[in-house]
């Protein structure tokens, strides 16, 4: 699924026009691109959460030459999926809480 197809659904089934579905997707995506840019972790509760995790520098090879090559340090996004999420793509339905 693209992104236009996501989109298409949303509209269809929130019942609102694909200009309207669009611009709500955007909407969340530089939400959450903004907030995980940040350093903050967002929750979105069943479904998962984004948070920036830091990669240690380390040596590389470069597949060409086999040299050693040195890659830096930086942070990059994280996605954690969640209880319901992950049960859903199992084909299973959530434990639900005590």
């Amino acid at each position: 699924m693209n992104k236009s197809e996501l989109i298409e659904i949303t509209a269809k089934d929130a019942d609102i026009s694909k200009a309207a579905a669009g611009n709500v997707l955007d909407a969340v995506i530089a939400a959450i691109t903004k907030g995980v840019a940040k350093g903050d972790s967002v929750t979105l509760v069943g479904f998962g959460t984004f948070k920036p995790a830091k990669r240690a520098a380390r040596t590389g090879k470069n597949p060409q030459t086999g040299a050693a090559i040195k890659i830096a340090a930086k942070t990059v996004p994280k996605f954690t999926a969640g209880a319901t999420f992950k049960a859903a793509v199992a084909g299973k339905k959530a434990a639900k809480k005590k």
